[in-house]
């Protein structure tokens, strides 16, 4: 099952899925039809089964989805049945707000470690989670095997530490910078640009109203 390849948008909505099953199961409902699933997520369930599809045969025609056991699907599917340490580079406004939030929705993801330049905040522990001087970055990453990283430093500070990232062995980066930075093939980077998003947001209220849906392709 590992090795099913699926549309990239069907694997971003993926975690929408099982977090709206978990949802369902903790108020006690124990079945969920697509149709009563679209209504919640905002997908049509055309769409839902379809993604559905892609893994196989998930529910009975007549009877629907049984919670319990889409929740335990993609509670493997999305590795959530084990813990990833992060590790978070950059302390500033937002790296403090994340690690304040540390994903505590979840048990499955963790900052397990931090890394920032400024030595008032370097050798301490925020929210509960240490924070290494920068020099320290390639070394801690290596010794904690910690293969994902969220970037949140200056632009211009930005491809010098993803090198360094990438000389540590990291897998992975959410970038929160501007900055597209450059890593080779096997790093996968998500960018994460919050000012786009909110300008992508006003631009469709402008031009569409509030009530655009998403489609397949976006």
């Amino acid at each position: 099952m590992a090795e099913t390849m699926i549309p990239k948008a069907t694997a971003k909505r993926l975690p929408l899925y099982y977090r709206y099953l978990n949802f369902l199961a903790n108020s006690g409902t124990t079945k969920v039809s697509s149709t009563e699933l679209s209504e919640a997520v905002k997908v049509d369930s055309a769409t839902i089964r379809r993604d559905f599809s892609y893994f196989g045969a998930l529910g009975k025609r007549g009877y629907g989805y049984d919670v319990m056991d889409l929740i335990k699907f993609f509670k493997k599917i999305l590795n959530q049945d084990r813990l990833t340490n992060v590790a978070l580079v950059g302390v500033g406004n937002l790296g403090h707000a994340l690690l304040n939030y540390n994903f505590r929705q979840t048990n499955s993801i963790r900052i397990s470690a931090a890394f920032d330049v400024n030595p008032d905040i370097a050798g301490t522990i925020q929210a509960g989670v240490p924070v290494y001087p920068m020099a320290e970055l390639v070394s801690q990453l290596r010794q904690q095997q910690i293969e994902i990283v969220i970037l949140t430093v200056p632009i211009d500070a930005a491809q010098g530490i993803t090198d360094d990232l990438v000389k540590a062995g990291i897998k992975g980066i959410m970038n929160f910078t501007p900055l597209r930075i450059s890593v080779p093939s096997y790093v996968r980077v998500q960018n994460v640009d919050l000012a786009t998003e909110l300008q992508t947001l006003i631009y469709f209220l402008e031009h569409y109203g509030p009530t655009l849906q998403e489609t397949e392709e976006d």
